[in-house]
């Protein structure tokens, strides 16, 4: 069994060994539907390299992992470091959807509306001692 296959879960993630991984896969996938999701990368090192993937824009950032035990895909907006919303999606066209409309400006407001997964995650002011 190769290391793609081994990290992914064959019986899970069947679909995402040849291109050799989550990342790969999810650059296939948007380019497939023309979808403009930005540069894909994952890290360079252990089983996350094929189990993550991130898409930087000028918004933020798009991370995805894969579930474990179910098939699905983990997604998290992150601005500044700070999660914006999160979902998660059972196929890798939505993620690639998700990633594609918040890069073209989509708000939070529009893309839980639009992709009923993702839930916007809610701030809540921390009280300051003074």
């Amino acid at each position: 069994m190769s290391d793609v296959s081994a990290a992914l879960g064959v019986r899970l993630y069947p679909d995402l060994v040849e291109p050799g991984g989550l990342a790969p896969a999810l650059a296939q996938t948007a380019t497939a539907h023309q979808l403009e999701v930005g540069r894909v990368t994952a890290p360079e090192q252990g089983r996350s390299r094929f189990t993550c993937a991130e898409m930087t824009s000028d918004r933020g950032v798009v991370c995805v992992s894969l579930g474990a035990q179910a098939r699905y895909f983990m997604i998290d907006l992150r601005v500044d470091g700070e999660v914006q919303a999160r979902g998660d999606a059972t196929d890798l066209l939505q993620v690639a959807q998700v990633a594609a409309a918040w890069r073209a400006g989509t708000t939070l407001a529009e893309l839980t509306a639009r992709y009923p997964f993702m839930e916007e995650m809610r701030r809540h002011p921390v009280a300051h001692a003074g």
